[in-house]
């Protein structure tokens, strides 16, 4: 698998790598393992993206005769090779541009173009890609044979348009560090504060991360020789030297660890700050002593209960009425005689 290793470098800044045969070497030695892409998934993005610029070219070019109604052959030529430029071109460049390096093709793959040093790309490496392409990969018979040989000879599957404009295409995954990070003793936290780490180059750290990375797959004679002459290294170039007794593996991890920490201080330093959250307070809360107050106890006082008498009215007998006999009648007027 190829890898490209990626960070950031001595003075915090990304993307000042060099590609040194199998690698992309920059920054603090952290490896990020990213597989180039190859000729089969890098053909079937491309298949999809020339399948997309057709249906591209014959609604633009359909539209274009529309508009411009050519009369004769010539400008009706003209036509169609502004509109093929302006696709095969204007298509890769634009994506590429927009997306920092993906196509819907590349897209539909997992695929995204990069720099030499793992950076994004920028109009300029999109433009001279497509060109590239466009003028010496695809026209004529060439159907971009030129572009599949050379991604067959190039060790990390570059084609013309890659090599020109120095870039590669990666498989856009998830990166994987590649083994576990330095880290700083107990014992060496108060020595590795004061270490002077300006001799210390990214090439150096490099190798000295790989030997750490990989000194569990070593043989006690290899783990021997190869520590120790990478602990002469680092020392000639880092002081003070470490208190005495101290493991070889042990020395070469508090370095990069400490290299690694002030270098993520020097990126954080000038970001803003948020204002914590109350919750989590950085601050430490105090604990307020409870007050234990003594609880009086007051005598509850016994008040006799008065027994008033009870008064003894007397009841009145109210005679009741007798039967009343109903109203008389009220008198009638009298009545006419029935002949009047």
């Amino acid at each position: 698998m190829n890898q490209v290793v990626t960070g950031k470098g001595s003075a915090g800044l990304a993307g000042t790598g060099v590609l040194t045969g199998e690698a992309i070497v920059t920054g603090e030695a952290i490896t990020i393992e990213l597989r180039v892409a190859r000729l089969g998934s890098r053909l079937i993005a491309g298949l999809l993206d020339l399948l997309i610029q057709l249906y591209i070219l014959y609604a633009v070019g359909a539209a274009a005769l529309l508009i411009v109604r050519p009369d004769n052959d010539a400008l009706i030529a003209a036509v169609f090779l502004l509109v093929y430029v302006g696709v095969v071109l204007g298509y890769p460049v634009t994506c590429e541009t927009l997306t920092r390096g993906r196509t819907l093709g590349k897209m539909a793959m997992g695929l995204r173009v990069v720099r030499d040093d793992g950076g994004p790309i920028h109009f300029r490496h999109a433009f001279a890609r497509g060109l590239v392409g466009a003028v010496v990969e695809r026209p004529g018979l060439l159907l971009g044979l030129p572009a599949v040989i050379s991604m067959l000879v190039s060790k990390h599957a570059k084609r013309l348009g890659d090599v020109f404009a120095g870039t590669v295409v990666l498989q856009a995954s998830v990166p994987r560090p590649g083994g576990a990070p330095p880290s700083v003793p107990p014992q060496l936290v108060g020595w590795a504060a004061t270490l002077d780490l300006t001799g210390l180059d990214d090439a150096l750290a490099l190798r000295a991360r790989q030997f750490l990375g990989r000194a569990h797959e070593l043989s006690p004679q290899a783990l021997e020789r190869l520590g120790s002459g990478l602990v002469r290294q680092v020392r000639a170039v880092v002081t003070p030297p470490p208190p005495p007794g101290t493991p070889g593996w042990a020395y070469l991890s508090a370095v990069l660890a400490e290299r690694t920490r002030r270098a993520y201080h020097r990126l954080t330093a000038n970001r803003p700050r948020s204002i914590p959250s109350p919750v989590f307070s950085p601050y430490p809360t105090a604990p307020y002593p409870t007050a234990q107050y003594p609880t009086a106890q007051y005598p509850t006082a016994q008040y006799p209960t008065a027994q008033y008498p009870t008064a003894q009215y007397p009841t009145a007998q109210y005679p009741t009425a007798q039967d009343q006999s109903p109203p008389p009648p009220y008198p009638t007027a009298p009545q006419p005689p029935p002949g009047r």
